[in-house]
């Protein structure tokens, strides 16, 4: 069993690109359930609108990536007034429901028939084939002509990065840092004073006057932008959209970043979706050194490999909670004023 693969493989998930999109994800979900106490189920949902803004279009529209950046964002505060409006009132088990069939609903629309166009080469794009090829003029502005090998030398396990995964890598992290740092003096501020109330007792809220409806479609919009803006590098990243990106499962992945790093926390979204992307792969590489011989026969195909690895990161999850129910950033203090 080769160790150093074993690290090498976590570390360059741990800060990939791919780890910086959940990040985005879980500092979406931060601001909605962390701060506000809004369980969003469905945040694969504003994802998703992020990525086919782009898709639709580049590849649909022919209009510039940036246009579809635009447009990406744009979805998000749409979907967010179309869900908060009606769903806002309701009891949060009821939202987490009306959020999670949305997002579905959503994804099952993009890969339907009705999204298939057939361009001039004949060529089927939209619905279950998704959209590519969209991510060239990004690719334009890549100021790194070589790859980057990272820990030869150092004694660290090494790992490798693509120049244009490392173009990529460093964009959705600066990213990652600079919407952190925008939701931090956010919650700092008398609005999310006021937020952090409604977590606590929006009765208490509405007694003092405050519209609390209207902060909490405020927070809804916000996180719904920041997890739209995940989705948009997403599709940079891949150069492509498919629906198979934004499974639901993807929105708890994104929980499990956030309750690893610790909700209400400034940096907790971007540390746990390293640490979670660590033990995902780390995991997963673990089990393929052990295939050969190691390991009885219903783990050594793909299936059975992932049922381990999630089973293995949920154990670790369940520990977390049991032992430090606040994350690994997280504070005490908040998580007794969040109960």
């Amino acid at each position: 069993m080769d160790v150093g693969v074993i690290l090498g493989n976590g570390l360059r998930e741990a800060f990939g690109p791919t780890a910086a999109y959940f990040a985005l994800l879980a500092i979406g979900l931060n601001v909605h359930y962390g701060y506000t106490g809004l369980a969003n189920f469905g945040q694969v949902g504003f994802s998703l609108v992020g990525s086919y803004g782009v898709g639709i279009v580049v590849a649909e529209l022919g209009w510039s990536l940036w246009a579809g950046v635009v447009v990406g964002l744009l979805a998000g505060i749409v979907l967010a007034l179309l869900l908060g409006f009606p769903t806002l009132r309701l009891r949060g088990d009821y939202f987490a429901i009306v959020t999670i069939a949305a997002a579905e609903i959503l994804r099952l629309v993009v890969r339907s028939d009705y999204f298939v166009t057939l361009t001039e080469a004949n060529t089927p794009q939209g619905g279950p084939f998704g959209y590519g090829d969209l991510a060239f003029e990004f690719r334009e502005l890549n100021p790194f002509t070589s790859s980057l090998d990272i820990g030869s030398g150092i004694g660290l396990p090494t790992w490798n990065y693509p120049s244009s995964q490392l173009w990529s890598l460093t964009v959705t992290w600066s990213l990652v840092i600079l919407v952190s740092l925008g939701v931090w003096l956010l919650m700092r501020s008398p609005w999310g004073r006021v937020i952090k109330a409604i977590r606590e007792d929006e009765d208490a809220v509405r007694s003092l006057g405050k519209n609390a409806f209207s902060y909490k479609m405020q927070s809804l919009v916000i996180g719904g932008v920041i997890g739209s803006l995940g989705g948009v590098m997403l599709a940079i990243q891949n150069s492509s959209v498919t629906d198979l990106s934004f499974q639901p499962i993807n929105t708890f992945f994104a929980y499990a970043v956030l309750l690893l790093g610790g909700t209400a926390t400034r940096w907790g979204p971007a540390v746990g979706a390293m640490i979670f992307w660590f033990l995902f792969t780390g995991t997963t590489s673990l089990l393929a050194q052990l295939d050969d011989g190691f390991l009885p026969s219903f783990l050594t195909n793909t299936n059975g490999r992932g049922a381990v690895t999630l089973s293995a990161v949920g154990l670790v999850i369940m520990l977390l909670m049991i032992f430090r129910p606040q994350g690994l950033m997280g504070r005490k203090q908040e998580l007794l004023l969040h109960e």
